[in-house]
């Protein structure tokens, strides 16, 4: 048995940033909608809804993707009969694989040799490989792009959250019993320090009905889901209930949707691709932050300094300066430096979110720094240029901003 290893990639120079940089936006500007299909853990059928998801989407006539970024179990090949499909490149990208007119499907399942090799990577290759599939690969003009991320808040979605750009929203997949919903409350938390907006929680697996009987059984409890969104103020998008026809499909390599429409299970599924479809038919998703709801509009920016411009080491810094900003004019209204405290682990991130920082631009972060911040409800932006403060909260602004490599990403 073979095993998938690589190497970190090796850095980039300014131009050749830049170039990365615009392929991307290139490709994402192509898009219309960005959905992340997120679960606080593994297990509650998170692949799964994403796959029928897509399908639905394309059945509803919308032109599709479905990105499996779940690097170290991908599941998207087997649950619709994709597998032993092989990537080649060309000259306009790399071609996704082709389910029908309306759906395109792209995973690092296609990529491995077969279901027993393992794939080792590093999180500086994740993030490089996750790029790739958004900047490489030919989607196309797209009404959707259906992302099947990792479960948990980690170095993945964090990554492909800040890529994609707007707009883009969150399906979050619960299942009802408490151990479940725990962990979504920190997703849904999660998303909301990304400014990721939450299109709404889907509760799975909630409920079976007997087939000889009809009496219904709550295996899993129920209504969990549901609560949750109401206790977290974001949309409910509908229960899905146990069926296992649906577990017989995704053996099978066939969309449940596409063959069961008519089950209890299929008709949930159809409920939630209309409230999704009414959702992202407006001009656009609404984002659920705290910040975005404040009269004044102001929001603080943190950049760790050396010599009166970004430090290239988060760490190595001199201190800070916070730019207080006014997101509706898309202006700096205001400047504090600070010195920075003694560099303790997880002090900063805290010290930070007490000073009302709300963003922090960074040239070079290592993940486990990432998290911290995210976790104290400050967004984070990595790779940016060794500018001056002012420029970078400028350009932060107008959506200008050029972040390249992470030199910290290990």
């Amino acid at each position: 048995m073979t095993q998938q290893h690589a190497s970190t990639p090796q850095p980039m120079d300014e131009s050749q940033r830049q170039a990365e940089e615009l392929a991307l936006q290139s490709r994402m500007e192509k898009i219309g909608h960005k959905l992340l299909v997120l679960s606080g853990k593994g297990g509650v059928g998170k692949s799964t809804v994403a796959a029928n998801l897509a399908v639905s989407l394309a059945s509803a006539g919308k032109a599709v993707g479905l990105l499996d970024i779940d690097i170290h179990g991908p599941s998207i090949p087997k649950l619709l009969g994709l597998e032993g499909h092989q990537i080649l490149g060309s000259e306009d990208g790399i071609p996704p694989v082709r389910m029908n007119d309306n759906l395109a499907v792209m995973s690092i399942g296609f990529l491995v040799g077969d279901d027993k090799t393992p794939v080792i990577w590093r999180g500086p290759r994740k993030y490089h490989a996750i790029r790739q599939f958004l900047q490489d690969v030919d989607w196309g003009s797209l009404d959707y792009l259906v992302v099947d991320s990792p479960p948990g808040t980690g170095d993945e979605p964090m990554s492909v959250a800040q890529l994609v750009g707007m707009p883009a929203g969150a399906v979050i997949v619960t299942t009802p019993q408490d151990v479940a919903i725990a962990d979504v409350r920190r997703c849904v938390s999660f998303c909301h320090s990304l400014s990721l907006p939450v299109v709404g929680i889907i509760e799975n697996m909630s409920g079976y009905t007997c087939p000889k009987c009809g009496e219904k059984i709550d295996l899993f409890k129920t209504g969990g889901g549901k609560a949750l969104a109401e206790e977290m103020k974001v949309p409910f998008l509908g229960n899905i209930p146990i069926d296992p026809q649906i577990v017989t499909a995704g053996d099978a390599g066939q969309s449940f949707v596409d063959t069961q429409r008519q089950t209890s299970a299929g008709q949930a599924f159809a409920g939630i691709v209309q409230s999704i479809l009414a959702q992202c038919g407006q001009d656009d998703v609404t984002i659920e932050t705290e910040n975005r709801g404040k009269e004044n509009h102001r929001m603080k920016i943190a950049v760790p300094i050396a010599g009166g411009r970004l430090s290239a080491h988060f760490g190595h810094c001199e201190g800070f300066a916070i730019l207080e900003t006014d997101q509706q004019g898309k202006e700096i209204v205001g400047k504090s430096m600070h010195e920075a405290p003694p560099h303790e682990p997880g002090l900063l991130p805290r010290w930070l979110h007490e000073l009302g920082a709300e963003v922090i631009i960074a040239g070079g972060m290592g993940q486990r720094a990432q998290q911290l911040f995210v976790q104290n409800g400050i967004t984070v932006v990595v790779g940016a240029p060794t500018e001056t403060p002012e420029q970078l909260a400028s350009a932060y602004l107008s959506g200008t901003l050029r972040a390249g490599e992470n030199i910290c990403d290990h």
